[in-house]
């Protein structure tokens, strides 16, 4: 069946990064648009950034755009997002998601109903 496991969250401090991974399986991992998606403590989720199925295009809310960069690596079928510059505002649980096909690779899409598989979060908290 299909997983995803992220990795690489904790604690850092302002202005500093994190890198975090989502471990693929089950799957055909250059078939699928995947994206990182965020939620912080008392929100909603918040789409993070998105890249196509062979890397070609990357996405990103305005937020974490030129502080955040997706990539992927489809012969290790794992998805990264290397987070710069980090802020208080990014402390939020991270999540890895794969895109449904027949939705295209339109970021982040219409709805949560385009996404059909997530892993299990990664805490990341950005702190003094």
């Amino acid at each position: 069946q299909v997983q995803l496991v992220e990795s690489g969250g904790g604690l850092a401090q302002p202005g500093g990064s994190l890198r975090l991974s989502c471990a693929a399986s089950g799957l055909t991992f250059n078939n699928y648009t995947m994206t990182w998606a965020r939620q912080a403590p008392g929100k909603g989720l918040e789409w993070v950034s998105g890249i196509s199925a062979d890397g070609s295009d990357t996405y990103y809310t305005d937020s974490v755009a030129g502080r955040f960069t997706i990539s992927r690596d489809n012969a290790k079928n794992t998805l990264y997002l290397q987070m710069n510059s980090l802020k208080p505002e990014d402390t939020a649980l991270y999540y890895c998601a794969r895109k449904r096909k027949q939705y295209g690779s339109t970021w982040p899409g219409i709805g949560l109903y385009e996404y059909d598989y997530w892993g299990q979060g990664t805490q990341v908290a950005v702190s003094s």
